[in-house]
């Protein structure tokens, strides 16, 4: 079994509206987040052997908040991540060896909540965590799958949501 992981980056900052939306930075709130989510994801022992990256600052900065991760995998910055629609991203996936067992992708919405619901099918949206992760997919917000299939045939239906944890379920968000 393949563990898929998909994190929104974390909320970026809006300070300089002269600064190109690719350079944005996170805010504070959006740091304290990717901590909590960090916190979060080694306590679930969440280990991904893969992580492809937006080469935008802010997925860049979620992922250095994530720092350190275990076992040091392997980190893929990539253009093409960046505001991608779904069916780019599943492309990406696809990709991925097959011999790699977990992967962690960070993006953005709304490609990648249009992913997190293609993944399950509509058969696959009826539990409680599906439910609000068809809802809204805040920043920071990490899903998790399990997924049957070697990447390279991994299609819509083919993910199993396992769950669903938006920041605001984290302890560091609380108040």
């Amino acid at each position: 079994m393949r563990q898929l992981l998909l994190l929104r980056h974390a909320k970026s900052s809006w300070d300089d509206p002269k600064l190109p939306d690719h350079a944005r930075p996170l805010n504070a709130r959006g740091k304290r987040a990717a901590s909590g989510m960090a916190r979060a994801m080694r306590e679930l022992g969440l280990s991904p052997d893969v992580v492809l990256v937006s080469s935008a600052r802010r997925t860049l900065q979620t992922l250095e908040a994530l720092a350190p991760l275990p076992d040091s995998p392997i980190i893929m910055p990539m253009d093409d991540l960046y505001l991608a629609p779904w069916t780019r991203l599943l492309e990406l996936v696809r990709r991925v060896p097959e011999t790699v067992r977990s992967v962690l992708l960070i993006g953005h919405n709304p490609g990648l909540h249009d992913l997190a619901l293609a993944l399950p099918g509509p058969g696959g949206l009826a539990s409680a965590p599906a439910l609000r992760l068809a809802d809204a997919y805040p920043t920071c917000g990490l899903a998790e799958y399990s997924v049957a299939l070697p990447w390279p045939q991994l299609e819509t239906g083919g993910g199993r949501l396992v769950r669903f944890l938006p920041p605001a379920d984290l302890p560091e968000m609380a108040g």
